[in-house]
């Protein structure tokens, strides 16, 4: 029986599989435009993220893909569209942006208009003596003003006063100026309870003031009506103390409320203070 001779092989080294660097690399890569990308549209700039957006389609896929600016725009490269200048590439982003903008310009405008407003009022008031009966009250929901009601009606009466038409006119022709805006009409009465043959209560002596007093206002047509509200809150809403007379006096009041179109959201929303 012959012997084969039998090779000896030399021991090899091992050699690491490295096959993992490739998937691994291209993950990196991606991780990396990824982030990128993300800074970029944290910036809010449009024009930055399509430099990225098409940087890297082009660096990692040749082509289209889900980082394409035609893409956000609700199009393709295949969709006709028509000049390329008059294309709308605003994000919902930058669209909300542009809006809280819009509104913050408006109640700019809107702030001036009515401090504006009051300075004219304030002025009429002062030179027409009536500083002690009329005042004005600027807030974050709205322009108020306060009339006392011995400046308008006898007492316990809705009746408007002929010399308070002469007020009412000049009132109405400085609320021209505002046809867009709600305004509402209140009126306020003391606790010192009343029962006539005319009204049951405060609560209707207060409403018949407030709607016959709205009444006068509106004989300017150029007050548009269904902006106007008359507003009965008897004695429920006091600034003052009934207590006193002079309490009692500050409380028999009507007051005409510019409401506001453009409210603070974090300001506390009230028609009557």
């Amino acid at each position: 029986m012959s012997k084969k001779n039998k090779k000896k092989h030399e021991p090899h080294e091992e050699h690491n599989d490295e096959s993992w660097l490739l998937p691994y690399s291209d993950l990196m890569t991606l991780l990396l435009a990824l982030f990128i990308v993300l800074y970029g549209m944290s910036t809010l700039d449009a024009k930055k993220f399509e430099d990225f957006s098409q940087a890297f389609n082009a660096a990692l896929t040749g082509g289209v893909s889900v980082l394409d600016q035609s893409t956000l725009n609700g199009t393709t490269k295949n969709t006709p569209t028509k000049e390329k200048d008059n294309q709308n590439t605003s994000t919902p982003v930058t669209q909300s942006m542009s809006q809280l903008q819009k509104r913050s310009e408006l109640m700019k405008q809107e702030e001036q208009d009515l401090e504006k407003l009051k300075k004219q009022l304030d002025q009429y008031i002062k030179q027409s003596g009536l500083t002690s009966q009329l005042s004005t009250k600027l807030n974050q929901s709205q322009l108020l003003i306060t009339i006392s009601d011995n400046a308008l009606f006898p007492s316990g009466s809705a009746a408007v006063k002929p010399e308070a038409r002469v007020l009412a006119k000049a009132l109405s022709g400085m609320l021209e100026k505002f046809p867009d805006y709600e305004i509402l009409i209140s009126g306020h009465t003391d606790n010192v309870p009343i029962d006539n043959e005319q009204f049951a209560s405060n609560w209707d002596l207060s409403f018949g003031r407030a709607r016959n007093f709205m009444e006068i206002l509106l004989l300017n047509n150029k007050l548009n009506p269904k902006m106007f509200s008359p507003i009965g809150y008897g004695e429920y809403h006091p600034v003052a103390d009934n207590s006193t007379e002079a309490g009692r006096a500050k409380n028999r009041r009507v007051e005409i409320s510019i409401i506001r179109k453009y409210q603070d959201p974090s300001s506390q929303i009230t028609i009557t203070p």
